[in-house]
């Protein structure tokens, strides 16, 4: 397998050549319309790990709604914001200020609002797994009350487009449709961001996120008209992924790879800072599997299984099949605040009074 890079390149490096399109309409249609859909998908999960996707149904008012409401809660004063400071929850949710995560080690110039689904704290007892403390409820800000209906409202759908496009891809590798349901049926992860990256004359650098994959199943990407997403092709090149009307953009992610020993793609990708005086809003959704599950290796059909590369993981950042201990790991690594309040314990075991912090699984005040 070709070496990745661990940052994308400058813009000059960076080729527009768009990626491929898939129509999600097809699933619902004539078997001959299925068919259509799960060759194309099979080679898109082969060559690709990143494609558009149209035909998704989700209605355009919804999502002008979300990215109105992104805007409308960064232009909140500061105070209002941080109301709902990532660092109170130990279950990862709320605001990041800018320059506040991590990737790679480097600051990620944006600012965010991490949700995911809403759920009661989990029970926490001495020999509690320590990824069950991320199991907990989502922050909102009391200065915008309409940003929890529209933000629930626009999750539940994509929920949907990317259980419907789990289907799609259990079809193009030769399962049964419902083959992934067992992995996210018990409590799906729905972890859900609305991003704001500022231009270049406020951030510090080109990174708005640094090179990466996504951790999860699937993830449908929301973006607004300004450009800004690079994706890392196989031989280690760059490509844009501009916004394009209609439609999301959609990546396979660890998860997937994992499960099919490296023949679906988890494609590196990144994304730059706007120009000086441009602010780019995102919204990207990443489905994930349930937290207590673990990801078995999937049975390809043999000319399947002949062409999977493996898995391509990071050694500084390994892959496990335990989907909850992947989870924490990969929040830990990209918040290193929220780790030190809430999870001194795993990254210092003489923290003994974080430790016991963490263990009475409420929202402290940080």
């Amino acid at each position: 397998m070709l070496q990745r890079t661990n940052e994308f390149t400058s813009a000059e490096a960076v080729s527009t050549s768009q990626l491929p399109f898939l129509d999600l309409s097809l699933l619902y249609g004539s078997q001959e319309d299925r068919q259509q859909l799960v060759g194309e998908l099979r080679e898109i999960l082969f060559d690709h790990g990143f494609f558009y996707l149209r035909g998704h149904g989700v209605r355009p008012d919804l999502i002008s709604q979300a990215l109105t409401a992104s805007r409308m809660f960064f232009a909140l004063p500061r105070e209002a914001k941080l109301e709902i400071d990532i660092v109170k929850s130990a279950q990862f949710r709320g605001y990041t200020r800018i320059g506040g995560e991590l990737t790679g080690g480097r600051q990620d110039w944006r600012e965010q609002v991490d949700f995911d689904r809403e759920e009661d704290f989990a029970e926490i007892g001495p020999d509690t797994p320590a990824w069950k403390r991320t199991i907990g409820p989502n922050q909102w800000p009391s200065a915008m009350p309409s940003l929890k209906p529209i933000i629930t409202t626009y999750q539940a759908e994509v929920t949907r487009v990317a259980i419907d496009l789990l289907k799609a891809i259990a079809l193009a590798l030769g399962q049964p449709e419902g083959a992934f349901e067992p992995l996210y049926k018990s409590a799906p992860r729905q972890h859900l961001k609305i991003v704001r990256y500022p231009g270049r004359d406020v951030a510090r650098s080109e990174q708005g996120v640094g090179a990466h994959k996504d951790g999860g199943l699937v993830t449908i990407l929301l973006q607004d008209s300004t450009e800004g997403l690079r994706v890392q092709r196989q031989d280690g090149s760059w490509v844009e992924a501009p916004p394009i009307p209609g439609t999301f953009v959609v990546n396979t992610g660890e998860l997937l790879e994992l499960a099919t020993d490296g023949f679906v793609r988890a494609d590196v990708h990144a994304a730059v800072t706007p120009p000086s005086g441009i602010v780019r809003y995102s919204i990207p959704f990443f489905l994930g599997a349930s937290h207590e599950g673990h990801i078995p290796l999937i049975d390809l059909p043999p000319e399947l299984k002949a062409v999977a590369r493996g898995v391509s993981s990071d050694p500084a950042n390994p892959l496990f099949r335990s989907v909850g201990e992947n989870h924490l790991k990969s929040r830990i690594r990209s918040h290193p605040d929220v780790a030190r309040a809430h999870y001194g314990d795993l990254i210092d075991p003489d923290a003994a009074t974080s430790a016991k912090a963490t263990q009475t699984h409420g929202v402290n005040d940080v």
